[in-house]
């Protein structure tokens, strides 16, 4: 549940800065008239988010058997690819503020108000497909339906960006990507661990050792799971957030590890240039 809580939270917030930023300057400008453009985008990508969204649910509702851990399994691995580059992309750009506004001002020099409509629309469903690859992943990885933690984070995100429009709040914005971005890089590691498990299970990867470790016991006191079990309390919250697993293959542990360190070395190499700019 609360990796789905942070996914939407993350992702909407950053759409409802973007969308901040774009009335912001507008409002500076004293270009009234281009508001309507902004919140015709903002409709117009929430629209497809959904309809996005009902396509890609009706499309998996369609596997069965072996063809639905495959197609698991490269969900799970697409989907940590895609948070990857998110993070990776986080960790290299500047100043999101002045990219922006440099491209506002360039629309309304130019009077096109349209491309201020498809800035907002192809931002706002950026966000929104993103979220459902996301939230499949994070479904299929803890195996429950985490709908309610993710329209809290919606929600969430959306009163946290009008209050800092309105300048009611001020966050480091920085930082709060900063926080998430750990966290779900973790999260991205135990989709792509899951993931290969998947594979495994419908044999396009091979096992080599199916079980490092197991240290989920067989036999429980009186019917109750152990903290540490996958079903457990502190376990079941591992699954979901970190893809903790009780009992690893070789490949799953190998391909969680080498994930993190190669992830790590960028962050570092990425916080290198970023000191060598200032």
């Amino acid at each position: 549940m609360i990796a789905s809580f942070i996914i939407t939270l993350r992702e909407t917030l950053e759409a409802a800065l973007i969308v901040g930023i774009v009335i912001g300057i507008l409002k500076r400008s004293g270009q009234y008239i281009y508001y309507r453009m902004v919140w015709y985008g903002v409709l117009a990508g929430i629209a497809l988010s959904i309809l996005g969204a009902a396509l890609f649910q009706r499309f998996v509702g369609g596997f069965s058997g072996s063809a639905e851990e495959l197609f698991e399994g490269i969900t799970m691995i697409v989907g940590s690819i895609l948070i990857t580059t998110l993070i990776i992309w986080v960790m290299r750009r500047k100043d999101i503020n002045s990219n922006i506004k440099d491209k506002i001002n360039n629309h309304l020099y130019n009077a096109r108000p349209l491309s201020i409509f498809f800035m907002i629309l192809v931002a706002v469903l950026r966000e929104g497909i993103e979220t459902v690859i996301f939230l499949e992943s994070a479904s299929l990885a803890s195996g429950e339906n985490n709908l309610w933690a993710a329209l809290s984070g919606i929600v969430v995100a959306v009163v946290l960006g009008i209050a800092i429009y309105f300048g009611f709040l001020h966050i480091n914005i920085k930082r709060f990507f900063a926080i998430t971005s750990i966290i779900l890089i973790f999260f991205a590691a135990g989709l792509l661990a899951h993931g290969v498990h998947e594979l495994q299970e419908v044999g396009v990867l091979p096992v080599f050792i199916e079980q490092i470790w197991d240290i989920n016991p067989s036999v429980f006191v009186d019917g109750v799971y152990p903290l540490w079990h996958e079903n457990g309390y502190i376990g079941s919250f591992l699954k979901g957030l970190f893809g903790y697993n009780a009992n690893p293959s070789l490949l799953e542990l190998l391909s969680y590890i080498l994930y993190i360190i190669v992830i790590a070395y960028f962050w570092k190499k990425a916080g290198q240039g970023k000191k060598m700019n200032v």
